[in-house]
């Protein structure tokens, strides 16, 4: 995966990761699958140029959901934590 673009699929907006931007500098991404911490750094300090100071990956596993009768999965996702140093920022609500 050479493309920043395709490492970096979306910003993860919800309650927590919105109290780790305020308090820790720290925001998170979906990344795709099977990346690792250095592709992810150089992805994010490409695309928003801004320096990374630490990287964390998770892999969420999927969760069984039903719907009535009906059962399914929710999709498996692989997330990055990515801090910042103090001074940087990522705006990801600009219009």
């Amino acid at each position: 995966m050479s493309n920043a673009r395709d490492i970096i699929i979306r910003p993860i907006i919800t309650e927590k990761t919105m109290k780790l931007m305020d308090t820790d500098n720290k925001i998170t991404f979906e990344v795709a699958k099977g990346t690792n911490k250095t592709q992810v750094r150089l992805a994010v300090e490409e695309i928003f140029g801004v320096k990374v100071e630490q990287v964390n990956i998770l892999n969420c596993k999927p969760k069984t959901k039903r719907m009535g009768k009906y059962v399914g999965k929710t999709s498996a996702v692989r997330k990055a934590v990515v801090k910042l140093p103090e001074g940087q920022d990522i705006n990801l609500f600009s219009e």
